[in-house]
């Protein structure tokens, strides 16, 4: 499992070759960066359905709104921090308001940039997107996965974020299985806590629960491909049957996967709860394993939450029993 590495931005610049071919509706926009989000291939092919912004990320997203507007399906696609900062204003009011069919594909996300610094990584992204009433969050684990979510984004009336990566990350997924928008995909079962992850975090996730196996816990992993609507009955699930939870995710540990997870079991089944992600704080330069590791994006600080939650079941179960 993992042994192979690719980008999600690659499977989603496979995915929109595919849909130029099937779907004639299909048009794709970029901001210059047609390389690095991977819809040069699509501009290649299909030029007559491709329009490049320029550095103009707020025109972008209205040209995309103009185009959904008059029928079309529009990917817009440019880095993450520029897509949500830099246009959020066109967004909540040409895309999110009026409820436009328009697919914001964001590449770049996260601090795995790397070298690229703070003011190129985005980390707040997902509260962003979550925040718009209306907005699909979509945050696939690896390239397959982002593969079958750019086909499904196509499919889905409505507007869509979809969370795109620099960095090949391990391929973790079937490239067969269809994304179901709104569903948890449970990687792993255990009873002992639940890892609930996003993006490339998942593998991390599954790399700890590995390792948490082989010192007899069992952890379920929770792959949370769609952040929003986010699948209340799976999570209250898992939640329940392992009394303890862990989230990762390569973003704030506010506004994100963890708050909206918080969310949910604060409602419903409030268990022992870690959250894993970047701090208050921002980014910074650097290699991307090195910044991960910096932040404790990694399943050594997994397990460490794993072992603090563990302690505290079993300090509650005792006070129980007393």
């Amino acid at each position: 499992m993992g042994e192979q590495t690719m980008a999600t931005r690659e499977g989603y610049g496979r995915a929109l070759m595919e849909l130029g071919r099937r779907e004639p509706r299909v048009v794709v926009l970029d901001a210059d960066l047609s390389k690095s989000t991977q819809t040069a291939r699509f501009a290649s092919e299909y030029p007559e359905r491709f329009f490049n912004a320029g550095v103009a990320e707020a025109n972008l997203i209205g040209m995309a709104a103009g185009l959904a507007a008059s029928g079309f399906v529009p990917f817009a696609s440019t880095f993450a921090v520029f897509a949500t900062q830099r246009a959020y204003n066109q967004i909540f009011q040409s895309v999110a308001y009026p409820a436009l069919n328009v697919k914001i594909a964001a590449s770049h996300a996260g601090i795995t940039v790397g070298e690229d610094g703070a003011s190129h990584q985005a980390i707040d992204d997902l509260a962003l997107m979550r925040a718009l009433p209306g907005m699909t969050v979509l945050v696939p684990a690896d390239a397959y996965q982002a593969y079958q979510a750019t086909l499904a984004a196509a499919e889905w009336e409505g507007p869509v974020y979809l969370r795109l990566g620099r960095p090949a990350v391990p391929l973790i997924t079937s490239p067969e299985q269809r994304f179901r928008i709104g569903r948890i995909e449970v990687l792993r079962e255990g009873g002992d806590v639940a890892l609930v992850a996003c993006g490339h975090m998942v593998w991390v996730a599954l790399e700890a629960a590995e390792a948490l196996e082989r010192r007899g816990c069992q952890a379920a992993v929770l792959n949370i491909s769609t952040l929003k609507p986010l699948d209340r009955e799976t999570l209250v699930h898992w939640a329940s049957q392992c009394g303890a939870v862990v989230t990762v995710e390569e973003h704030s540990v506010i506004g994100g996967l963890g708050s909206a997870v918080a969310e949910v079991l604060s409602e419903t089944v409030p268990v022992p709860l870690i959250r894993i992600g970047i701090p208050d704080t921002f980014g910074q330069s650097g290699k991307p394993q090195e910044l991960l590791d910096h932040y404790g994006l990694n399943a050594a600080s997994v397990i460490r939450a794993v072992e603090h939650l563990l302690e505290r079941k079993g300090s509650k179960n005792g006070q129980n029993n007393a």
